[in-house]
């Protein structure tokens, strides 16, 4: 039976492996941490669009299981002036609504998924090299497959060696953080997004009252050491001259967050990069990193793993299938890249509110992409 080799274990790497799977390929994912993957730390929100191809794997209910459902979304000024309320997403069905969920509890339930069915899941295995089908490991073993899919992420060591690639540094500091003991107006299934004077902020608050929440921050890059060296102290006291001025919540939300606050730097990759070599192929960040000034690294990691079992399903473990495979993914995920480059550019968050967007269900070339009954044929 053809097998594939997937590097990483987090949200790209284990929907990968849920894809190929189901698409009847014999499967085995590496994943460098010890007991986990690599998501710990930050919340995301996983757009309309990712639960919908989580649905094509048969996974939508289980990932739906964690985290809590977004609906709506308000926007705020400086001033404290509503500037717009709307839905968000798909809003007839729960398992295609919005989700808040913390990374490492959306890449637990994937991997508790992918174990269910059987698929194995190796810890401990940071990867050293690849020749031609065979990967070898720091401890020194050996795994061989037909394909090799790199999904370990923003640094990944397949990208090295394909192309190697160093991320860029977009232009903004990241702060992420939690509490349960701030109060901020809110509604439930709402992510509130506050338009600061010098900063973006968004909340959501769980139905337990815990306050979700992340602010972007124009500032020079943080060196690894600046990093390291932080404490929730420093990032609070760093973050809070920047908010007090507007009559927003931010202040009130950031003074209220104790322990569990962390800070990265917002990040991206070039368009136009290699994605694959020989039997390498890349999938998620490690392909296509943007910045998450639009929140959909998450989801489009997942339409990758879908579109990606597809082609190989229908055209094999060919070149034309990972020719295929580039041409649908790469201009909507470079678009993404480009999008979220320009919000991230601008210093000043714009006042304008946000114009309807279409949702997922009525993007006909997409939904031809993701919905696996469909023939992989009809998107090419």
């Amino acid at each position: 039976m053809t097998r594939i080799l997937i590097i990483g274990g987090g949200i790209a790497g284990t929907s990968a492996a849920l894809a190929a799977h189901r698409a009847g390929f014999d499967v085995a994912v590496f994943e460098a941490h010890p007991d986990s993957g690599a998501d710990i730390g930050a919340f995301l929100t996983l757009a309309s669009n990712g639960m919908l191809a989580l649905a094509q794997l048969d996974a939508a209910e289980a990932v739906a299981r964690v985290g809590f459902p977004l609906t709506t979304m308000r926007v705020t000024a400086p001033t404290g002036d509503v500037l717009a309320v709307t839905p968000i997403g798909e809003q007839g069905d729960p398992l295609k609504h919005y989700r808040c969920i913390g990374r490492a509890e959306l890449g637990a339930a994937l991997r508790a998924e992918a174990a269910r069915r059987g698929i194995e899941i190796v810890h401990g295995k940071r990867l050293a090299a690849v020749d031609d089908g065979t990967v070898t490991f720091t401890d020194g073993s050996t795994a061989t497959g037909d394909l090799i899919v790199g999904a370990d992420g923003l640094n990944s060591t397949v990208r090295g060696l394909i192309a190697p690639t160093s991320p860029r540094y977009a232009g903004q500091r990241v702060f992420y953080g939690y509490t349960s003991d701030a109060k901020p107006d809110h509604e439930p299934a709402r992510i509130d997004m506050v338009r600061g004077s010098s900063t973006a902020m968004g909340y959501a608050v769980s139905p337990s009252g815990e306050v979700n929440w992340f602010c972007r921050v124009p500032e020079p890059e943080l060196s690894a050491a600046e990093i390291a060296a932080g404490s929730p102290a420093r990032w609070r006291e760093a973050l809070l001259p920047l908010v007090r001025p507007d009559a927003t919540p931010a202040a009130d939300i950031i003074a209220a967050t104790a322990d569990r606050l962390l800070v990265t730097n917002a990040c991206d990759l070039p368009e136009g990069m290699p994605w694959r070599a020989g039997r390498m192929l890349l999938v998620g960040d490690a392909a296509h990193a943007a910045s998450p000034a639009t929140g959909q690294g998450a989801s489009l990691a997942i339409e990758d793993a879908v579109v990606l079992g597809k082609v190989l399903r229908d055209l094999g473990v060919t070149a034309e299938a990972l020719d295929a495979y580039e041409t649908l993914r790469r201009p909507r995920v470079e678009q993404n890249i480009a999008t979220s480059a320009t919000f991230t550019a601008a210093r000043t968050p714009s006042q304008t509110p946000p114009r309807a967007r279409p949702t997922p269900s009525e993007d006909a070339a997409l939904m031809a992409q993701l919905d696996w009954s469909r023939p992989i044929t009809e998107s090419l």
